[in-house]
């Protein structure tokens, strides 16, 4: 199953929250996305049955090996061009922003050049 940008960010979130403490549920992923509980349940029914995410009894989230790398590599393209843009002269929040809109479409290719660049 590829994965749309949707899906991407939501397994990104997922990643960072987790990152801040082990129980997530989908209300944290909503507040911290500000999205409605409708939107958030689809998204993550739709990443557990592509087998990006799984939930156990109590309703908290953890990402599958399939999620956890396509989130890893979604938040380590987000990271790299958010520093590389402010090493540009462009402002944190914007460079974070623009960051967030190329990291989905950007190549393989051009993303390790600009890595490579930035380490």
């Amino acid at each position: 199953m590829r994965l749309q940008e949707s899906g991407e960010m939501y397994l990104e979130t997922l990643l960072i929250l987790l990152n801040k403490g082990p129980f997530v549920r989908a209300i944290d992923v909503g507040e911290y996305m500000g999205y409605k509980k409708p939107s958030v349940s689809r998204a993550i029914g739709l990443l557990k049955d592509g087998g990006y995410v799984v939930a156990d009894n109590n309703g908290f989230l953890n990402l599958t090996d399939a999620g956890r790398e396509v989130a890893e590599k979604t938040y380590e393209r987000h990271t790299i061009l958010t520093e590389y843009f402010i090493k540009l002269g462009v402002n944190k929040d914007t460079a974070a922003e623009d960051a967030c809109k190329i990291e989905h479409d950007i190549s393989d290719e051009t993303f390790e050049a600009i890595k490579k660049l930035i380490l």
